[in-house]
């Protein structure tokens, strides 16, 4: 028996403007329950049209979340301010940040190279980095996967952003590092959502612009940063396509939902964003990709998923649903931006539509 999974009460904040006051809006959806909680709080004004406001000057967001969160699912991402974290100084050669510029490096990845490098530098503060011996570097490496339990991943990007060094800046020999050695990594099948847990968690996302990114992810396929960096033009509803910069800053266009165009319709006229499809706070500022991992995380859990949900999860979904209903891989490779199709070729060993055919030995033992 299918089991029913009960949709949480919700109260969503929006600040507005009151009498020339600076107010928090709380919106509960005439929820008799909410409404008995609110008028029990001395801070609140309710009136009968279903909202209540508080004054702005003393709101405490963590207050409101521990009182109110147990009741309810509290939607606050339109009053929520992000305090930036302070960034760290990074003190790197002369040529190194240039250079990647130059050679239209991503951003994410000269962001990785930078803090790579300058833990590396931070290592070796005693000593000069232009004398360093190949040693002196797999000995890094060694510490790094030893005491810092870095994983397989990690540990080839920091080689990569010491050897970007010594390679590219100072102009060396690639042999310099001929004695480190390279980290094989275990390539585990990709984790993938049902299409019935897909719709559970697009379900229980009320706020319009979370519905539209997650279904963006899930309907085209896009990794993380992909999504973050679509503007309103990559949207183009004439051909029902998303343009999408990927990798390498390679350019490929995907499939464009026509449910998910006129949720992204309704959006627009909501939201209306300057530079970004999807913006954070402030106007022109890119939506930040931790809160977009909050939100997925957040759905799921009140969608009853009880394993582990995050947002690559969606992309990997994506492939194997197109699999399972007749899609060539060829086609499937090309909407995720992949050079090799063995890359998507992994997604014939996640899909079930095969399998499911296939007689099990253990139901014919009695006719041996």
């Amino acid at each position: 028996m299918e089991r029913k999974y009960l949709q949480r009460e919700q109260i969503v904040l929006h600040p507005e403007e009151r009498d020339g006051r600076h107010c928090i809006r709380i919106d509960y959806a005439g929820s008799r329950r909410i409404a008995e909680l609110l008028a029990g709080d001395s801070n609140v004004q309710t009136d009968s049209t279903g909202s209540a406001h508080v004054d702005a000057e003393g709101f405490s967001l963590p207050d409101f979340y521990d009182r109110y969160s147990p009741h309810a699912y509290i939607d606050y991402s339109r009053v929520y301010v992000r305090h930036p974290k302070p960034k760290r100084e990074y003190t790197l050669p002369e040529g190194y940040l240039e250079l990647l510029e130059r050679k239209r490096y991503s951003p994410s990845t000269i962001k990785t190279y930078r803090a790579y490098f300058s833990d590396f530098m931070e290592y070796h503060k005693d000593r000069n980095i232009d004398r360093l011996k190949v040693a002196d570097i797999n000995k890094y490496i060694l510490y790094l996967v030893n005491e810092k339990k870095i994983s397989v991943s990690q540990q080839n990007m920091r080689i990569n952003a010491i050897k970007f060094y010594y390679e590219q800046v100072k102009g060396g020999q690639r042999q310099y590092y001929g004695g480190i050695t390279r980290a094989k990594e275990y390539k585990s099948l990709p984790e993938v959502l049902s299409r019935n847990e897909v719709a559970r968690i697009l379900a229980c996302l009320s706020n319009r612009k979370h519905r539209c990114m997650i279904s963006l992810i899930y309907s085209a396929g896009l990794r993380r940063s992909e999504l973050l960096n679509l503007t309103p033009k990559d949207i183009i509803s004439e051909r029902m396509l998303v343009r999408i910069m990927g990798k390498g800053r390679k350019c490929r266009y995907s499939l464009l939902s026509e449910k998910l165009l006129k949720d992204l319709r309704e959006y627009f006229k909501e939201y209306r964003p300057q530079k970004w499809l999807f913006e954070g706070e402030y106007p022109g500022d890119q939506y930040s990709a931790s809160a977009l991992v909050k939100v997925l995380k957040e759905a799921a859990i009140r969608a009853g998923i009880k394993h582990r949900v995050h947002v690559h999860m969606l992309r990997h979904s994506f492939a194997t649903h197109l699999l399972e209903q007749g899609t060539d891989l060829r086609t499937i490779q090309e909407l995720l931006g992949h050079n090799d199709i063995k890359t998507t070729s992994i997604y014939l060993h996640v899909t079930s539509a095969h399998k499911s055919s296939i007689p099990n030995p253990l139901d014919s033992l009695d006719d041996s």
